[in-house]
């Protein structure tokens, strides 16, 4: 009798604790890299250097809200919100993989064309403002040089 309470015990705690780190695993939040690298991995043909972005600066210093990057389409309408889970823009967005050919992932437009409307777009309307804004006119002020 001493045993079987034992072992259901030892059963009950162990379940106890798996359910324990399951929780506070789901209520950590996401951690947030200050500084990125969008690279260029999985081109045929690696021509520019990766593009630093920092999230301080443009969240922070700037006051660009998460939503305007970030986002999950559903019906045509971004249904993404802050504190949500950040996806890789790969996930969605396809890449061009060997010999020109695509991996299609829906209606989503290519990787490259994605990162580069994103940011020139925006770049480009603080200018007309004329409020500060990054570089959208030469591929080196964005992209480092590629290393060799």
């Amino acid at each position: 009798m001493n045993r079987r309470f034992m072992t259901v015990l030892l059963v009950g705690l162990t379940c106890m604790f798996f359910l324990a780190v399951g929780v506070l695993t789901a209520g950590e939040k996401q951690k947030v890299s200050d500084e990125i690298k969008l690279q260029n991995k999985g081109y045929a043909k690696d021509k520019k250097g990766a593009v630093k972005l920092t999230h301080k600066k443009h969240n922070v210093d700037f006051k660009i809200a998460c939503a305007d990057c970030h986002h999950v389409y559903e019906g045509g309408k971004n249904v993404w919100k802050e504190g949500d889970h950040v996806d890789k823009c790969s996930k969605c967005h396809p890449i061009i993989w060997e010999k020109g050919k695509k991996k299609k992932k829906g209606e989503a437009m290519k990787l490259q064309n994605a990162y580069h409307k994103n940011c020139k777009t925006c770049h480009k309307a603080l200018a007309k403002e004329d409020k500060p804004t990054g570089p959208f006119k030469k591929c080196n002020k964005c992209h480092e040089k590629k290393k060799k």
